[in-house]
């Protein structure tokens, strides 16, 4: 079987948020695809302490793995090994590369155990006050100046014709530079939602206001980790 794990989307997330379950499958396998070795060994002791370290077989899945370099796991699988999927944060193959193996589990008949837990793209658009009944993620923008404006732009356009929110997210370090360029190339009546820091009960940071306000109440986001929502 192939266990679909959340991770927290904040290391002071208290433990009780996650179901009891989520420590029950990670004792139950060595094995784990993830995304960054260190920080899956920080999930894995923040809910199983008692776990050996030192036993766990880890196999990288990031955003440049193909299926060809997981041949070693897939051997394993077929011959009944249990994995574990970690993500980053929150729930693997949402802003996450882990779809490669769900895929490749689902054509040799590995059974796949979805297990709930954190989204912060979901979190966010609930926690917003925007259409949750449709609604669409673009992942990150461009970097380029100019077609992140006119993408920026676009996302508005969507907002006003279609009705449905739109949803993305910036690398922490360059959070502050893309709020100045949503401030800059946004209507001042636009409404933006910024969801940072979610689960971290003594940080987060969730709010929505039109872009105008946003100018009288400028954030810090300098490596904080966030989700922007535009919607009406």
């Amino acid at each position: 079987m192939l266990f679909l794990i959340p991770a927290y989307l904040s290391e002071n997330s208290p433990l009780d948020y996650f179901a009891p379950v989520v420590k029950e499958y990670i004792l139950k396998t060595d094995y784990f695809f993830v995304e960054n070795e260190k920080t899956a060994r920080k999930v894995i002791k923040f809910f199983a302490p008692e776990k050996k370290q030192s036993e766990l077989k880890l196999f990288l899945l990031d955003k440049n793995t193909e299926r060809k370099d997981l041949q070693e796991a897939q051997m394993l699988m077929k011959k009944g090994q249990d994995f574990g999927l970690l993500s980053e944060a929150g729930l693997p193959c949402i802003a996450d590369p882990g779809n490669v193996m769900v895929a490749w589990c689902h054509e040799n008949a590995v059974k796949v155990i979805p297990i709930n837990g954190p989204s912060s793209i979901i979190m966010a658009l609930t926690s917003s006050g925007f259409n949750g009944q449709e609604f669409s993620f673009h992942g990150y923008l461009p970097i380029d100046k100019s077609d992140k404006k006119a993408k920026i732009r676009w996302l508005e356009n969507q907002v006003h014709t279609t009705g449905y929110s739109q949803i993305f997210m910036e690398t922490p370090y360059r959070n502050n530079p893309l709020f100045e360029d949503l401030c800059k190339f946004l209507a001042p009546t636009t409404k933006l939602c910024i969801a940072a820091n979610i689960n971290d009960p003594t940080e987060e940071f969730i709010k929505t206001l039109t872009i105008k306000d946003w100018l009288k109440n400028k954030p810090e986001l300098h490596k904080i980790p966030a989700v922007f929502v535009l919607g009406k």
